[in-house]
């Protein structure tokens, strides 16, 4: 336990943890569930579906939640619905303007002096580039993994990607979802869970965090070096 609570490489999710997409991916899944079925859908429902393993890709959320509803769709075609509304069409900005970053590039910075900074997202490398290639505190990520990179989460490629040959004990991977849990776990990496006390299904997610082993739960990304501070 000492030992993992001194990483040297840290890999963070992006979506939850990094950026606010309370605006963005989940206002696109319900706008496309509503817009496919023609049923007004709840953000509860919502976190119903991403509390399953397997869905922290929402076209695969999308498609699953819509033909449950009695309206047989595609992956293909759940994934260009969704873009739609995430993107934007017919003149109309996306959800994808809504997009928020919850840490500062000079966080960023401060946090490169004392340890190597790797991303492992369920973005597409497109979806990671318009928030990101601007961004200033881009730069300070040595490895950058996308959903173009490696196979899917829950599947740990990415994990390894990032790691190469070097002990996953020395890592740490910070995520909000089951399948960034379960991908740790199955590369042998330490995770830690981004949620909030007050999170819809709370008690629920921090107890399955639990189960698949993670080290602690924490309400942001910044009390990690508190947290790691305290560990000393």
């Amino acid at each position: 336990m000492k030992k993992t609570l001194r990483p040297h490489i840290l890999v963070f999710d992006v979506d939850g943890v990094l950026v606010d997409v309370r605006g963005t991916y989940w206002r696109s899944a319900l706008d496309t569930v509503r817009y496919l079925t023609g049923k007004r859908v709840t953000l509860a429902e919502l976190h119903q579906w991403k509390s399953k393993p397997g869905f922290n890709d929402d076209w695969s959320l999308v498609s699953a939640w819509v033909s449950s509803l009695g309206y047989p769709t595609s992956y293909e075609a759940a994934r260009a619905a969704f873009e739609r509304f995430y993107w934007g069409s017919d003149g109309k900005p996306g959800n994808v303007r809504n997009e928020k970053l919850m840490v500062s590039a000079r966080q960023i910075e401060e946090w490169a002096q004392s340890f190597e900074l790797n991303l492992f997202t369920g973005r597409t490398r497109q979806e990671f580039s318009f928030t990101f290639e601007r961004w200033p505190a881009t730069k300070h990520f040595r490895t950058i993994v996308t959903m173009d990179d490696a196979k899917k989460k829950p599947h740990p490629e990415g994990l390894h990607k990032i790691l190469g040959q070097r002990d996953p004990s020395t890592a740490l991977y910070l995520g909000d979802n089951i399948d960034d849990a379960l991908a740790a776990r199955d590369a042998g990496v330490p995770f830690m869970a981004i949620i909030a006390p007050g999170e819809y299904g709370y008690r629920q997610r921090a107890a399955r965090f639990r189960e698949l082993g993670a080290l602690a739960l924490l309400p942001r990304v910044k009390e990690l070096f508190g947290y790691l501070k305290k560990a000393d």
